[in-house]
């Protein structure tokens, strides 16, 4: 199961990929920007769909090959599922989550029914061709099942919604907390695809993301205390690190921190700064999920209401700085958040003597600079050697990536060898059970990842 949720929220990432673009249109057209009606109405259409765009998102991001065939197959799959639901019971509004079934029924069918061989006579629809058929017959199924089981299930959503909404700072606070507590197995993007897509409603719009680019004044409490994380205390806790390594050392370590906290505040990724403490003091990163719920019930209590469409990093700040309330007060919040993620960390760092960057045992050619000369080289020559440290290609039998992971299925776990992942530049190796492990690269990953499926 928990290898399923890692492949499910590795193929949200999929469709979540095209909000930052559709957010730009919509608010590029209003009417305190260039006021140009069909430019908003583009980004606005993407976000009325984002239920069928999970739908195919999802299923190619399930499907082995991310096949076109399981694309289409997903989008089947998702009009047959409401519109026979509907058909049934009118007042039936699957949402984003008939987006999700959809999606997961099409990406498991393609990989059992994408190679299946039918009589000559029926020799057209085999393959690939006969996973939209078969998705439309189990989704056809689906549809008069959910058609009367559906409405209590909707008014439980509904109800934990409400109450999670409902419960103000208390609420936004256990989520903005259980987040980060996700993020080491990857499934916060499953929690959040809940939050920011499906509970609360207005005008028709549902989620927390969504109600907040149609202009619900509500809207926004689950994005908006992560914004002083992000661009204030993740980085801050980088220069507690640069603070905190030994002086021969400091200069070494301090362009690649001040890197990774430049992408935090600029872009809100921050996992490339979270691995680097994460695993090297539990304490630290708990201490780091306590302070994130207290920031976004910080934020609630303040009635502060900002959104991002990817994350709460500087673009998305100023990009949506026009339709929030009290962005100026969520500056100075950030600030504050700075200082007491610089001064927690560095104490925490000194008092237990983590081993973060720069305080470390010294490692042979952990600082050596790559010699390719073009960045193809490179990363081919990155993919070489982390094939290598995963104890090559024989150990290997699915290699799959996110934003800053490899995803990878092995073998033999113990063939794993870790200080050598770490000195080609991994931030954490997680080994989630037997066979599945996960290796945070980095924001380039995808071309490590490319690299390492060519050879």
């Amino acid at each position: 199961m928990l290898g399923f949720l890692q492949r499910l929220g590795k193929a949200l990432m999929l469709p979540i990929a095209v909000l930052p673009a559709a957010a730009l249109l919509l608010r590029l057209g209003q009417p305190d920007l260039l006021n140009i009606p069909f430019i908003a109405a583009g980004g606005d259409a993407v976000f009325a769909n984002l239920a069928l765009l999970f739908a195919i998102g999802i299923a190619v991001g399930l499907a082995k090959d991310n096949n076109g065939a399981a694309a289409l197959a997903g989008a089947i799959g998702y009009f047959v599922l409401t519109k026979g639901t509907t058909a049934i019971n009118e007042d039936i509004n699957m949402s984003v989550l008939g987006g999700f079934i959809s999606g997961i029924v099409a990406g498991l069918l393609y990989n059992r029914y994408h190679g299946i061989k039918l009589p000559d006579w029926l020799g057209f629809f085999g393959g690939k061709r006969f996973v939209p058929i078969i998705t439309s017959v189990v989704m056809l199924v689906l549809a008069g099942i959910f058609g009367y089981i559906w409405p209590p299930i909707q008014d439980g959503i509904n109800s934990v919604g409400e109450w999670i909404v409902g419960a103000g700072a208390v609420g936004v606070g256990v989520f903005g907390f259980l987040n980060r507590l996700l993020i080491p197995v990857g499934l916060h993007h499953v929690l959040n695809s809940l939050v920011w897509f499906v509970f609360g409603e207005f005008n028709g719009k549902t989620g927390d993301l969504h109600r907040f680019f149609a202009g619900d004044p509500d809207a926004g409490i689950f994005m908006t205390g992560f914004f002083p994380v992000m661009m204030f205390g993740l980085p801050a806790a980088a220069l507690a690190m640069i603070a905190a390594a030994k002086k021969e050392r400091r200069k070494a370590v301090s362009g690649a921190l001040i890197g990774v906290a430049f992408t935090s505040f600029l872009t809100g990724i921050t996992e490339p700064i979270e691995f680097l403490f994460m695993f090297l003091s539990p304490l630290l990163y708990f201490v780091h999920a306590v302070l994130t719920g207290l920031s976004l019930s910080i934020a609630t209590l303040l009635d502060i209401h900002h959104g991002f469409s990817f994350s709460a990093g500087a673009i998305d700040y100023f990009l949506n700085f026009g339709i929030a309330q009290k962005p100026y007060l969520l500056l100075i919040q950030g600030i504050i958040y700075g200082v007491i993620y610089f001064v927690v960390f560095y104490f925490l760092i000194k008092k237990l003597d983590l081993k973060t960057p720069g305080r470390e045992d010294e490692m042979e050619g952990e600082f050596t600079a790559s010699t390719a000369s073009n960045s193809g080289a490179k990363y081919e020559a990155l993919a070489t050697q982390y094939i290598d440290a995963l104890g090559g290609k024989d150990n290997l039998t699915q290699i799959d990536n996110c934003v800053t992971r490899l995803r990878l299925k092995v073998k033999d776990m113990s063939k794993i060898n870790e200080n050598e992942l770490k000195r080609l530049g991994a931030k954490g190796v997680i080994r989630l059970n037997e066979t599945d492990l996960q290796v945070v690269v980095g924001t380039d990953v995808e071309f490590v990842a490319n690299e390492m499926k060519k050879l």
